[in-house]
């Protein structure tokens, strides 16, 4: 009897046609085409601005050149000392820090009592709380301001730090409630059983458990605050007490600004944002999926 051989077994993606194959990498190459023309727009205004503060007073009355043809350091230093932007920092991070503060230690308290704690009328607050996310903020400007006049805090730090506080309030507590909810049970049983009381078990099985979450709450409250300008120009009228914001609208506003002065105020201001929230960003991305999650 004869053996008969059998042809070997070609693989499939050799047996797939052409038109499976575009089908197959044909979108996720438009996805990726896409997404880097996107990229390159937005990265280009950062990197003229960056240009710009790298360039001289002469280079850039001769036009601007996206790749500066001599790198100075001078606008930069010029800027951060003859224009007291020093001052105008240490403000900034006066109100971005207490604020930040704020947020993180109230709303953490608030969320653990509503994610984890049982007490009458917890639903309808909380409720509410979510309920504030559709005000918008430019509302209540105004009964701000006459608030702020009436305790007599009107022009200060702490009238613009309490407002930033409370208005970070129905996000931080959707947040940190969800992230909350998240926490097995059974850690706070297993606590209340060793002796642990209510302090005890948020400060050390809630508080390191939901830190991702605390995070984002921080980066979500401290980056707008440290680029808010509508709020603190209209509550501050000492120039000694103006955050970076207004510094740079001052100097925008003057007869003649030179641009490489202004790209060089600009990055003072967005270079701590950048560099905060790209070590960051992974604990951010954590956060944003527990709390979605919880």
């Amino acid at each position: 009897m004869t053996a008969v051989t059998l042809p070997a077994a070609v693989p499939v993606d050799r047996v797939a046609s052409p038109a499976v194959r575009r089908r197959g990498f044909s979108p996720r190459l438009v996805t990726y085409l896409i997404l880097l023309i996107y990229a390159a727009i937005s990265v280009y205004p950062f990197a003229v601005m960056v240009s710009g503060a790298l360039q001289g007073d002469q280079e850039i009355r001769q036009g601007a050149h996206l790749i500066p043809q001599h790198l100075t350091l001078s606008t930069l230093a010029r800027t951060w000392s003859d224009l007291h932007f020093f001052t105008y920092f240490t403000n900034s991070i006066e109100v971005t820090g207490f604020t930040t503060l704020g947020v993180l230690v109230i709303y953490s308290l608030a969320g653990y009592a509503f994610g984890v704690l049982r007490f009458p009328g917890r639903k309808a607050l909380y409720g509410l709380f979510v309920a504030l996310l559709f005000v918008p903020g430019i509302t209540l400007l105004l009964p701000v301001v006459i608030l702020q006049g009436k305790l007599n805090i009107l022009g200060t730090h702490l009238g613009i730090i309490l407002p930033f506080v409370n208005g970070t309030a129905p996000l931080s507590v959707l947040l940190l409630t969800n992230s909350f909810r998240g926490v097995p049970g059974e850690l706070r049983e297993s606590a209340r059983c060793d002796g642990a009381g209510e302090l005890r078990t948020f400060w050390s099985i809630y508080l390191p458990s939901c830190r991702p979450a605390l995070i984002t709450i921080g980066l979500l409250t401290a980056i707008p605050t440290w680029n808010e300008y509508v709020l603190t120009r209209v509550s501050l009228n000492d120039p000694a007490t103006y955050t970076l914001p207004i510094a740079l609208q001052n100097l925008n506003s003057t007869l003649s600004p030179q641009q490489n002065v202004l790209m060089a105020a600009s990055l003072i201001i967005v270079l701590p944002v950048v560099v905060l929230f790209v070590l960051l960003q992974r604990y951010f991305v954590n956060g944003v999926q527990g709390a979605v999650k919880g």
